[in-house]
Protein backbone atom coordinates (compact mmCIF):
# COMPACT_ATOMS: atom_id res chain seq x y z
CA UNK A 1 0.00 0.00 0.00
CA UNK A 2 1.33 3.45 -0.88
CA UNK A 3 1.99 6.03 1.82
CA UNK A 4 -0.70 8.51 0.73
CA UNK A 5 -3.27 5.72 0.56
CA UNK A 6 -2.27 4.53 4.03
CA UNK A 7 -2.79 7.98 5.54
CA UNK A 8 -6.15 8.40 3.79
CA UNK A 9 -7.39 4.94 4.67
CA UNK A 10 -6.55 4.66 8.34
CA UNK A 11 -5.34 8.09 9.37
CA UNK A 12 -8.72 9.32 10.51
CA UNK A 13 -9.65 6.00 12.03
CA UNK A 14 -6.80 6.11 14.51
CA UNK A 15 -8.40 9.02 16.33
CA UNK A 16 -10.34 6.26 18.07
CA UNK A 17 -7.19 4.61 19.42
CA UNK A 18 -6.52 7.14 22.23
CA UNK A 19 -10.20 6.94 23.16
CA UNK A 20 -10.13 3.15 23.32
CA UNK A 21 -6.90 3.38 25.27
CA UNK A 22 -8.75 4.96 28.20
CA UNK A 23 -10.33 1.63 29.18
CA UNK A 24 -9.91 0.62 32.82
CA UNK A 25 -6.70 -1.26 33.53
CA UNK A 26 -7.14 -4.85 34.71
CA UNK A 27 -4.57 -6.84 36.64
CA UNK A 28 -3.28 -8.38 33.40
CA UNK A 29 -3.25 -5.14 31.39
CA UNK A 30 0.07 -3.58 30.44
CA UNK A 31 0.52 0.17 30.04
CA UNK A 32 2.27 1.99 27.20
CA UNK A 33 2.98 5.71 27.09
CA UNK A 34 3.36 7.50 23.74
CA UNK A 35 4.77 11.01 23.43
CA UNK A 36 4.40 12.36 19.89
CA UNK A 37 6.19 15.46 18.62
CA UNK A 38 3.21 16.45 16.45
CA UNK A 39 -0.36 17.59 17.20
CA UNK A 40 -3.23 15.17 17.83
CA UNK A 41 -5.23 16.38 14.81
CA UNK A 42 -2.31 16.15 12.39
CA UNK A 43 -2.98 13.58 9.63
CA UNK A 44 0.59 12.35 9.94
CA UNK A 45 0.16 11.83 13.70
CA UNK A 46 -2.92 9.77 13.02
CA UNK A 47 -1.14 7.62 10.44
CA UNK A 48 1.81 7.07 12.81
CA UNK A 49 -0.46 6.13 15.71
CA UNK A 50 -2.45 3.75 13.54
CA UNK A 51 0.71 2.04 12.25
CA UNK A 52 1.97 1.55 15.82
CA UNK A 53 -1.39 0.20 16.99
CA UNK A 54 -1.57 -2.06 13.95
CA UNK A 55 1.89 -3.43 14.70
CA UNK A 56 0.89 -4.19 18.30
CA UNK A 57 -2.32 -5.85 17.16
CA UNK A 58 -0.42 -8.13 14.81
CA UNK A 59 1.64 -9.26 17.81
CA UNK A 60 -1.43 -10.15 19.86
CA UNK A 61 -1.94 -6.96 21.85
CA UNK A 62 -5.49 -5.56 22.01
CA UNK A 63 -6.08 -2.02 23.22
CA UNK A 64 -8.53 -2.05 26.11
CA UNK A 65 -8.06 -5.77 26.61
CA UNK A 66 -4.44 -6.50 27.51
CA UNK A 67 -2.82 -3.10 26.90
CA UNK A 68 -3.66 0.52 27.55
CA UNK A 69 -2.01 3.35 25.60
CA UNK A 70 -1.71 6.84 27.06
CA UNK A 71 -1.02 9.42 24.34
CA UNK A 72 0.45 12.88 24.75
CA UNK A 73 0.97 15.33 21.88
CA UNK A 74 3.89 17.75 21.92
CA UNK A 75 2.88 19.90 18.91
CA UNK A 76 6.53 20.75 18.23
CA UNK A 77 6.90 22.58 21.56
CA UNK A 78 9.94 21.59 23.64
CA UNK A 79 8.29 22.88 26.82
CA UNK A 80 5.39 20.50 26.18
CA UNK A 81 7.87 17.70 25.57
CA UNK A 82 9.27 18.16 29.09
CA UNK A 83 5.85 18.60 30.68
CA UNK A 84 4.33 15.53 29.08
CA UNK A 85 7.46 13.44 29.63
CA UNK A 86 7.12 14.03 33.37
CA UNK A 87 3.38 13.38 33.19
CA UNK A 88 3.79 10.06 31.38
CA UNK A 89 6.54 8.87 33.70
CA UNK A 90 4.20 9.65 36.60
CA UNK A 91 1.72 7.13 35.19
CA UNK A 92 4.33 4.34 35.68
CA UNK A 93 3.98 2.76 32.22
CA UNK A 94 5.74 -0.46 31.33
CA UNK A 95 7.35 1.22 28.29
CA UNK A 96 7.21 4.58 26.50
CA UNK A 97 7.38 5.28 22.77
CA UNK A 98 9.17 8.58 22.04
CA UNK A 99 9.20 10.14 18.59
CA UNK A 100 12.20 12.51 18.50
CA UNK A 101 15.61 12.95 20.11
CA UNK A 102 14.44 15.96 22.14
CA UNK A 103 11.50 13.91 23.44
CA UNK A 104 13.70 10.95 24.38
CA UNK A 105 16.05 13.34 26.19
CA UNK A 106 13.12 14.76 28.17
CA UNK A 107 11.92 11.25 29.01
CA UNK A 108 15.38 10.21 30.21
CA UNK A 109 15.57 13.32 32.38
CA UNK A 110 12.30 12.21 33.96
CA UNK A 111 13.31 8.55 34.35
CA UNK A 112 16.40 6.42 33.79
CA UNK A 113 14.58 3.17 34.53
CA UNK A 114 11.35 3.10 32.46
CA UNK A 115 12.14 1.52 29.06
CA UNK A 116 11.96 3.86 26.06
CA UNK A 117 11.64 2.94 22.38
CA UNK A 118 12.38 5.79 19.98
CA UNK A 119 11.63 6.33 16.29
CA UNK A 120 12.53 9.00 13.68
CA UNK A 121 15.66 9.89 15.64
CA UNK A 122 19.01 10.99 14.25
CA UNK A 123 22.41 10.36 15.87
CA UNK A 124 21.27 8.84 19.19
CA UNK A 125 24.90 8.19 20.16
CA UNK A 126 26.01 11.78 19.52
CA UNK A 127 22.90 13.01 21.33
CA UNK A 128 23.81 10.93 24.38
CA UNK A 129 20.65 8.82 24.26
CA UNK A 130 22.53 5.51 23.98
CA UNK A 131 26.10 4.35 24.59
CA UNK A 132 26.40 2.69 21.17
CA UNK A 133 24.15 1.43 18.40
CA UNK A 134 24.95 -2.23 19.01
CA UNK A 135 24.79 -2.01 22.82
CA UNK A 136 22.57 0.91 23.89
CA UNK A 137 23.41 0.26 27.54
CA UNK A 138 20.66 2.34 29.17
CA UNK A 139 16.88 2.51 29.20
CA UNK A 140 16.42 3.53 25.54
CA UNK A 141 16.71 1.93 22.12
CA UNK A 142 14.90 2.20 18.82
CA UNK A 143 15.11 3.19 15.19
CA UNK A 144 17.26 5.81 13.45
CA UNK A 145 15.46 7.99 10.91
CA UNK A 146 18.48 8.79 8.76
CA UNK A 147 22.14 9.78 8.81
CA UNK A 148 23.68 13.21 8.32
CA UNK A 149 25.06 12.07 4.97
CA UNK A 150 21.46 11.94 3.69
CA UNK A 151 21.43 15.75 3.61
CA UNK A 152 24.30 15.80 1.12
CA UNK A 153 22.40 13.25 -0.98
CA UNK A 154 19.43 15.63 -1.05
CA UNK A 155 21.67 18.31 -2.55
CA UNK A 156 22.87 15.88 -5.20
CA UNK A 157 19.26 15.04 -6.11
CA UNK A 158 18.29 18.71 -6.28
CA UNK A 159 21.06 19.38 -8.79
CA UNK A 160 20.04 16.32 -10.78
CA UNK A 161 16.38 17.33 -11.10
CA UNK A 162 17.09 21.09 -11.41
CA UNK A 163 20.63 21.48 -12.82
CA UNK A 164 20.26 25.24 -13.26
CA UNK A 165 20.08 25.83 -9.50
CA UNK A 166 23.18 27.52 -8.11
CA UNK A 167 21.70 29.05 -4.96
CA UNK A 168 20.16 26.83 -2.28
CA UNK A 169 18.18 27.81 0.80
CA UNK A 170 18.59 25.12 3.47
CA UNK A 171 15.65 24.93 5.87
CA UNK A 172 16.73 23.45 9.19
CA UNK A 173 16.35 23.72 12.95
CA UNK A 174 19.80 24.69 14.30
CA UNK A 175 18.87 23.77 17.88
CA UNK A 176 18.80 20.01 17.24
CA UNK A 177 21.45 17.61 15.85
CA UNK A 178 19.33 16.70 12.83
CA UNK A 179 19.32 20.34 11.77
CA UNK A 180 22.85 21.43 12.63
CA UNK A 181 24.51 18.16 11.58
CA UNK A 182 22.51 17.98 8.36
CA UNK A 183 23.45 21.53 7.42
CA UNK A 184 27.13 20.81 8.11
CA UNK A 185 26.98 17.84 5.72
CA UNK A 186 25.48 20.07 3.01
CA UNK A 187 28.16 22.72 3.59
CA UNK A 188 30.83 20.11 3.03
CA UNK A 189 29.26 18.93 -0.23
CA UNK A 190 28.20 22.33 -1.62
CA UNK A 191 31.50 23.34 -3.31
CA UNK A 192 31.53 20.19 -5.47
CA UNK A 193 28.07 21.08 -6.78
CA UNK A 194 28.86 24.75 -7.34
CA UNK A 195 26.08 26.11 -5.13
CA UNK A 196 25.88 28.97 -2.65
CA UNK A 197 24.02 28.17 0.57
CA UNK A 198 21.61 30.27 2.64
CA UNK A 199 20.46 28.96 6.02
CA UNK A 200 16.79 29.39 6.95
CA UNK A 201 15.65 28.61 10.50
CA UNK A 202 12.26 26.92 10.77
CA UNK A 203 11.14 27.59 14.33
CA UNK A 204 8.78 30.44 13.41
CA UNK A 205 6.36 30.61 10.48
CA UNK A 206 6.74 34.39 9.98
CA UNK A 207 10.53 34.07 9.78
CA UNK A 208 10.25 31.26 7.21
CA UNK A 209 7.94 33.36 5.01
CA UNK A 210 10.21 36.41 5.26
CA UNK A 211 13.45 34.53 4.58
CA UNK A 212 12.13 32.51 1.64
CA UNK A 213 10.56 35.62 0.09
CA UNK A 214 13.92 37.40 0.39
CA UNK A 215 15.80 34.41 -1.02
CA UNK A 216 13.42 34.13 -4.00
CA UNK A 217 14.18 37.66 -5.22
CA UNK A 218 17.31 36.42 -7.01
CA UNK A 219 17.20 33.80 -9.81
CA UNK A 220 18.33 30.16 -9.96
CA UNK A 221 17.32 29.28 -6.42
CA UNK A 222 16.18 26.00 -4.88
CA UNK A 223 15.22 24.65 -1.46
CA UNK A 224 16.53 21.79 0.65
CA UNK A 225 14.55 20.68 3.67
CA UNK A 226 16.77 19.09 6.33
CA UNK A 227 15.27 16.89 9.01
CA UNK A 228 13.30 15.17 10.25
CA UNK A 229 12.73 17.56 13.14
CA UNK A 230 9.62 18.44 15.12
CA UNK A 231 9.70 22.08 14.02
CA UNK A 232 10.08 21.15 10.35
CA UNK A 233 7.18 18.72 10.53
CA UNK A 234 5.00 21.46 12.02
CA UNK A 235 5.82 23.84 9.15
CA UNK A 236 5.67 21.36 6.25
CA UNK A 237 2.47 22.67 4.62
CA UNK A 238 3.74 26.25 4.75
CA UNK A 239 7.05 25.27 3.15
CA UNK A 240 5.39 23.41 0.26
CA UNK A 241 3.06 26.39 -0.31
CA UNK A 242 5.97 28.84 -0.39
CA UNK A 243 8.00 26.64 -2.73
CA UNK A 244 5.07 26.66 -5.20
CA UNK A 245 4.39 30.38 -4.71
CA UNK A 246 7.96 31.41 -5.52
CA UNK A 247 8.51 28.73 -8.16
CA UNK A 248 11.40 27.12 -6.27
CA UNK A 249 12.46 23.51 -6.93
CA UNK A 250 12.61 21.77 -3.56
CA UNK A 251 13.81 18.42 -2.26
CA UNK A 252 12.44 16.97 0.97
CA UNK A 253 13.36 14.28 3.47
CA UNK A 254 9.85 12.94 4.04
CA UNK A 255 6.74 12.04 2.04
CA UNK A 256 4.75 14.02 4.64
CA UNK A 257 5.32 17.07 2.44
CA UNK A 258 2.32 16.59 0.16
CA UNK A 259 2.93 18.00 -3.31
CA UNK A 260 6.72 17.90 -2.91
CA UNK A 261 8.76 17.87 -6.13
CA UNK A 262 11.11 15.16 -4.88
CA UNK A 263 11.34 13.20 -1.63
CA UNK A 264 14.22 11.00 -0.54
CA UNK A 265 14.11 9.42 2.89
CA UNK A 266 13.04 6.64 5.19
CA UNK A 267 9.45 5.41 5.34
CA UNK A 268 8.69 6.74 8.83
CA UNK A 269 5.29 5.02 9.04
CA UNK A 270 7.08 1.69 8.74
CA UNK A 271 9.32 2.68 11.66
CA UNK A 272 6.30 3.04 13.92
CA UNK A 273 5.06 -0.38 12.88
CA UNK A 274 8.49 -1.88 13.54
CA UNK A 275 8.70 -0.09 16.89
CA UNK A 276 5.75 -2.17 18.03
CA UNK A 277 8.06 -5.20 17.76
CA UNK A 278 10.54 -3.70 20.24
CA UNK A 279 7.72 -2.69 22.57
CA UNK A 280 6.43 -6.27 22.42
CA UNK A 281 9.85 -7.68 23.28
CA UNK A 282 10.24 -5.30 26.22
CA UNK A 283 6.77 -6.15 27.53
CA UNK A 284 7.84 -9.80 27.40
CA UNK A 285 10.92 -9.16 29.53
CA UNK A 286 13.79 -8.01 27.30
CA UNK A 287 15.82 -4.93 28.25
CA UNK A 288 16.35 -1.94 25.93
CA UNK A 289 20.02 -1.96 26.94
CA UNK A 290 20.39 -5.25 25.04
CA UNK A 291 18.30 -4.39 21.96
CA UNK A 292 20.51 -2.83 19.25
CA UNK A 293 19.46 0.45 17.70
CA UNK A 294 18.27 -0.26 14.17
CA UNK A 295 19.53 1.80 11.25
CA UNK A 296 17.46 2.34 8.10
CA UNK A 297 17.71 -0.49 5.60
CA UNK A 298 16.12 1.27 2.65
CA UNK A 299 15.56 4.82 1.47
CA UNK A 300 12.66 5.68 -0.82
CA UNK A 301 12.74 8.06 -3.76
CA UNK A 302 9.45 9.72 -4.74
CA UNK A 303 9.06 12.11 -7.69
CA UNK A 304 6.03 14.28 -8.42
CA UNK A 305 5.82 14.87 -12.18
CA UNK A 306 2.87 17.24 -11.78
CA UNK A 307 4.94 19.53 -9.56
CA UNK A 308 7.89 19.23 -11.95
CA UNK A 309 5.68 20.34 -14.85
CA UNK A 310 4.40 23.33 -12.86
CA UNK A 311 8.04 24.35 -12.27
CA UNK A 312 8.95 23.90 -15.94
CA UNK A 313 11.34 21.05 -15.18
CA UNK A 314 11.99 17.99 -17.29
CA UNK A 315 12.79 15.07 -15.01
CA UNK A 316 15.64 12.92 -16.37
CA UNK A 317 14.55 9.42 -17.32
CA UNK A 318 17.51 8.06 -15.36
CA UNK A 319 16.05 9.61 -12.21
CA UNK A 320 12.54 8.33 -12.93
CA UNK A 321 13.95 4.83 -13.44
CA UNK A 322 15.42 4.90 -9.92
CA UNK A 323 12.24 6.15 -8.25
CA UNK A 324 10.23 3.92 -5.92
CA UNK A 325 7.13 5.95 -6.71
CA UNK A 326 6.29 8.41 -9.49
CA UNK A 327 3.27 10.64 -8.92
CA UNK A 328 1.58 11.57 -12.19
Amino acid sequence: MRRREFITLIGGACIAWPIAARAQKSSSMRRIGVLMSTASDDSLSQAYSAAFAQGLQQLGWEIGSNIRIDYRWGSGDTERFRKYATELVGLSPDVILGTAASIVRALQEASRTIPIVFVTTIDPVGSGLVASLSHPGGNATGFIASEFSLSAKLLELLKEIAPGVNRVAVLRDPTVPAGSGGFAAIQTAAPSFGVELTAVDVQRADAIERDIAEFARAPNGGLLIVGPTSSMTQQRDLVVTLAAKYHLPAVYHSFAFAGALLVYGVNSIDQYRRAAGYVDRILKGEKPANLPVQAPTKYELIINLKTAKALGLTVPQSLIARADEVIE
